[in-house]
């Protein structure tokens, strides 16, 4: 014979319990949640046109889950395009590039661009002006490397807790692929970051850089590069450049990438959500004007 005093806090349980669990299958049936990212992503959509959300909320939102998706290999700069110091070069060439760049940050290598040996800050060269008989090795920090597959959530933290904001990148091999810096991670979230080097009052989409190169936005319109540099690109199908671009290459090039159309070499400076933000834009040497052809 069973103990009616131990049997009858069970059964109170599993009668509160089934209700509770039945209430809330009911509800996921009237009201479901999505089922996938793609749909989480159309309710925020939705939220923002019910004026639930912010514009800027919702993008904030749909930044961070499309971070989750990405890797360090995915947004780093491409070691061809990385502004890098030589150990062995003369103060006066170390200061000239630094200020021409404007990095805060850059990679410093010994004998060859690919050997990495420590991060210089720019504010470190103060310290030399000072004092000249110092040795710029003792200025350098750690280098933190990090391989292509490291997902930028993870990546972050690692940013965060080791306050950290620049690693160098390597691919599967060893080799140095490139670089990636905290600014990069964050800007999959929240867009770009302008700074003080940035033109905010300039309305135009195409600029003239130091080096007499142009940059173009990517959602600069196929007419008015046709206008900049007098070439053909066709627009009956497209209306910006990035669109235009984005086809030839048969997906959207990385950071790094150049896309060669129409005489016209299109550099990848900056890629954001799943588009190109800037394209550093020179004639190209090895193709014709007026010719389309597509280089990888």
């Amino acid at each position: 014979m069973s103990d009616p005093h131990s049997s009858r806090p069970g059964a109170r349980g599993s009668a509160t319990s089934e209700p509770r669990g039945l209430l809330e299958r009911v509800l996921e049936f009237l009201h479901p949640g999505p089922d996938s990212k793609t749909e989480l992503i159309e309710t925020l959509a939705d939220a923002e046109q019910r004026e639930l959300i912010e514009p800027q909320s919702r993008q904030m939102l749909e930044g961070v889950l499309r971070m989750a998706e990405l890797s360090a290999g995915d947004v780093m700069v491409a070691a061809p395009r990385m502004d890098v110091l030589d150990i062995q070069a003369p103060y006066d060439d170390i200061l000239a590039a630094v200020i021409d760049t404007g990095h805060s940050r850059f990679p410093v290598y010994e004998e060859r661009r690919d050997n990495i040996i420590g991060i210089l800050l720019a504010k470190d060269l103060l310290k030399l002006q000072r004092s000249p008989d110092l040795s710029l090795r003792t200025l350098l920090r750690p280098v933190v490397f990090v391989p292509e597959s490291k997902g930028l959530n993870e990546l972050l933290r690692d940013f965060r807790s080791n306050r950290n904001h620049l690693a160098m990148v390597i691919d599967e091999f060893g080799n140095l692929a490139g670089l990636i810096t905290i600014e990069d991670v964050l800007e999959e979230i929240v867009g770009e970051i302008e700074d003080e080097f940035d033109d905010r009052d300039a309305d135009s989409s195409i600029y003239t850089l130091a080096d007499g190169s142009q940059r173009v936005a990517g959602d600069a319109t196929i007419a008015a590069v046709n206008a900049a540099f007098s070439v053909a690109l066709p627009d009956a199908d497209f209306d910006t450049i990035g669109g235009l671009v984005a086809h030839e290459h048969g997906l959207v090039p990385r950071r790094g990438e150049t896309v060669s159309i129409a005489g016209l070499d299109f550099n990848v400076m900056l890629t954001r959500g799943g588009s190109v933000r800037w394209f550093k834009v020179t004639r190209s040497a090895a193709t014709a004007a007026g010719a389309l052809d597509v280089a990888p």
